[in-house]
């Protein structure tokens, strides 16, 4: 039983709500709540449960499309069509607190939280991918951090079995003491399996299926709902502890129960535990539920209701059986080992109503919790530093002495640099579904089955977004498509990994709002709609915010597997192309940042050019004359030809640039090697296949220009009689392998 605690406005504020929020409260309930049903509302009402700071600005996001099938909002995880009676299953999701605090939990349990969200709808998980932002790595801590965080997510991938292909790393000092870390799972699924998280059939038994409750997360949603501090960094009790080996059982029992049509809904215990997953399955239903929280297995003694209610407890699920289909359903569930316990039942009053051995300890209406929760508009204000930041004087960049060096350098960047020694860590791969796996510009998965390949991509650069967030924010999309469209996929849709800093500052919720508003303009003129998300505030440090990052998890459909392209190149003597313009442009570009030691410029771009270079590209790949693409980002286009050279490590062919016709007036050498200036990918095509693809360019506007041929032991660039580059592509590899070991 609860100890008796006086409730109040304090009381209200020490549980993360304001004053004004605990008089709605008491309206909503038209009494004052007890303890438990006061610390239930500041679970629910907190930002990462009830998105409170954000939700408002959602309604922007394009969400409808002709392939959505489960769209933005309706359910833990977004699902597209993909045809053959298929769809594709796919979520983002974030856990940069904990990870800060317990990296190695935290960041095992992220992944596994975002594959419940997968198969929980009722898809197999494929794919899982790492969005991942840290410090400096000549930081111990930093190292440490990172160290943690791979050995997380690789633990319970690698026991789970579940394909790690990839993702995206970045290093900046502004994630110092917060690091990001976004999960991004991508599964597959049957029309006839999808199961939402709803509680239909009054009467209908409620089941807890999974592990042991315990203490662990208590907590957790507020936890996450607030800036890091000194001390909150060591704030362990709040982070979540996961069980692969039990969540690889958990999947496949999960999944039966599905397959055999014994469930009417279910819902991952995430955030808030069985608190959330309870009153969002009663009101995405429009029904109610009753459960007894005696009845919940715990592994601790003396757990009163609040701490059951709101633990985040890893590796459970909320299953509504469907009556009359229980023994059937305990007899699959024990097959797997697990533990399933009758809790509750569905009733038809609207009510999440909670006792303990029979005594109503909880009674509040669902959509008080959900559909009722408050929606906020915060102040936003254009951030002091901007215009200082966007102000980039050229004629203050000295032109190094040596490119040679500075090429080398980017390549030794571990923002740039191969992730391979991070990415060997991971070990459960399926050879007969991962068709490219990390490394590449997208991943591809094989549709078991079918003739078609998923591609799959995350991308975000945040240094854009704090030099221009809407111009930032549309660069993600379009490198996330660019990325998918090298490999011959065509994009369908995206999840968003919000990741910004506290939202009650001005600056920052300015910084969010024009970063929405550039992933909805781009995600609209690349027809991509936005099917699921996260958003994470509060991710701050002692030295102030992150850069604004919203990650942008996207996944294409590639018609013929036996199709897709890499992005390294193939064979001596192919041409090698430029589709796109170059610019003049180093806004926030790691050339700037790490040879300059400048955070400036404002990054652009157009994004119909954008649509065009990717259509033109696609049109290539898909009438088979590409034999390699790979897209122009950070490091720009010296680092994309090195990257074309040394990516496949068992054939690493040279090449020969001459950039005679690509000097247009007044660019300079380094911008055109290293500028970051978007919408150009280089492409290798056959002597005999160029007609054609100037033929596809032309067709699309879209600007087509040889740059010379692959071959060689060597990456040369000349401009006229002069060398500007010229490196032995072992020099290039070897930079670009060590650059992370030798730091570790």
């Amino acid at each position: 039983m609860e100890t008796a605690v006086m409730v109040n406005a304090e009381l209200a504020k020490e549980m993360g709500l304001t004053e004004e929020e605990f008089n709605k409260i008491k309206e909503l309930m038209g009494r004052e709540p007890n303890f438990t049903e006061l610390g239930v509302f500041s679970a629910m009402w907190s930002e990462h449960c009830s998105y409170k700071n954000s939700r408002k600005l959602f309604k922007l996001f394009p969400t409808k499309g002709k392939h959505v099938l489960v769209g933005a909002g309706e359910e833990n995880s977004g699902i597209v069509d993909i045809g053959d009676g298929l769809g594709v299953a796919f979520k983002i999701e974030s856990h940069n607190h904990p990870s800060a605090v317990e990296p190695f939990e935290a960041s095992a349990t992220g992944i596994g939280g975002c594959l419940r969200d997968i198969f929980t709808i009722g898809a197999r998980p494929v794919a899982g991918l790492g969005a991942l932002r840290f410090g400096s790595l000549d930081n111990e801590k930093v190292k440490f951090l990172f160290k943690e965080v791979i050995r997380g997510l690789a633990h319970y991938a690698n026991t789970a079995e579940v394909n790690a292909v990839g993702g995206d790393t970045y290093f900046d000092e502004s994630y110092e003491g917060n690091p990001l870390v976004n999960a991004f799972v991508v599964g597959i699924v049957n029309h006839k399996n999808i199961v939402r998280g709803t509680a239909y059939g009054v009467g209908n038994p409620v089941y807890y299926i999974g592990g042991d409750t315990g203490r662990d997360g208590v907590g957790g949603a507020s936890f996450a709902s607030q800036e890091i501090t000194e001390e909150s960094a060591s704030a362990k009790s709040a982070v979540a502890i996961g069980d692969a080996e039990l969540g690889k059982r958990l999947r496949e029992a999960c999944l039966e129960l599905i397959e055999k049509g014994l469930v009417v809904g279910m819902q991952d215990m995430g955030a808030a535990g069985l608190t959330c997953s309870s009153c969002e399955t009663a009101s995405r239903s429009g029904t109610g539920i009753e459960i007894d929280v005696a009845l919940v297995p715990q592994r601790e003694k003396g757990m009163t209701a609040y701490e059951i209610l709101l633990s985040e407890s890893q590796e459970r699920m909320l299953a509504i059986l469907k009556d009359g289909k229980e023994e059937e359903a305990l007899a699959i569930l024990k097959k797997w080992n697990i533990n399933a316990v009758k809790i509750g039942r569905v009733t038809d009053d609207k009510m999440m109503r909670v006792k303990e051995n029979g005594n109503v300890v909880c009674e509040i209406l669902a959509d008080a919790l959900t559909k009722k929760a408050p929606l906020y508009d915060r102040e936003t204000k254009e951030p002091s530093y901007l215009k200082e930041a966007q102000h980039l004087d050229r004629n203050s960049i000295k032109m190094p002495d040596s490119l040679n060096k500075v090429l080398l350098q980017l390549l030794d960047s571990p923002t740039i640099a191969s992730k391979e020694s991070a990415y060997k860590k991971f070990t459960g791969i399926d050879k007969d579904t991962v068709m490219v796996g990390a490394g590449s510009d997208a991943a591809v998965i094989k549709i078991k089955g079918t003739k078609k390949a998923l591609a799959i991509s995350v991308d975000c650069n945040g240094r854009y977004c704090y030099l221009n967030p809407y111009n930032g924010a549309m660069m993600a999309v379009a490198e996330a498509a660019r990325n998918i469209v090298c490999t011959g996929g065509r994009p369908l849709a995206i999840t968003d990994g919000l990741n910004f800093g506290n939202p009650m500052k001005p600056g920052n919720y300015w910084q969010f709002k024009k970063c929405i508003e550039g992933l909805s303009k781009a995600c609209a003129v690349l027809d991509t709609p936005v099917i699921s998300g996260n958003a994470s505030f509060y991710n701050e440090n002692p030295k102030g915010a992150v850069d604004p990052t919203p990650m942008v998890g996207m996944v294409g459909l590639i018609k013929d597997a036996d199709k897709h392209v890499t992005q390294d190149f193939k064979n001596e003597g192919d041409l090698i192309v430029l589709l796109g313009e170059n610019t003049a442009d180093l806004s926030g570009s790691e050339y700037l940042y790490l040879i300059h030691k400048k955070k400036n410029g404002n990054p652009s771009i157009d994004i119909d050019k954008e649509k065009a270079v990717q259509e033109a590209c696609l049109e290539a790949i898909e009438s088979g004359i590409i034999k390699s693409a790979h897209d122009c980002s950070e490091g720009g286009l010296a680092v994309t030809l090195a990257e074309s050279c040394i990516t496949n490590s068992a054939e690493m062919p040279g090449c020969a640039i001459k950039l005679d016709e690509q000097r247009s007036s007044g660019i300079r050498t380094d911008e055109i090697l290293f500028g970051e200036a978007p919408s150009r990918i280089v492409v290798s095509v056959s002597k005999d296949d160029l007609a054609r693809l100037e033929k596809i360019a032309k067709q699309h506007s879209v600007s087509c220009r040889v740059l010379g041929n692959v071959g060689g032991d060597k990456l040369t660039v000349s401009e006229g009689e002069k060398m500007i580059l010229d490196l032995p592509v072992k020099s290039l590899s070897d930079a670009w392998r060590n650059a992370i070991p030798s730091r570790l």
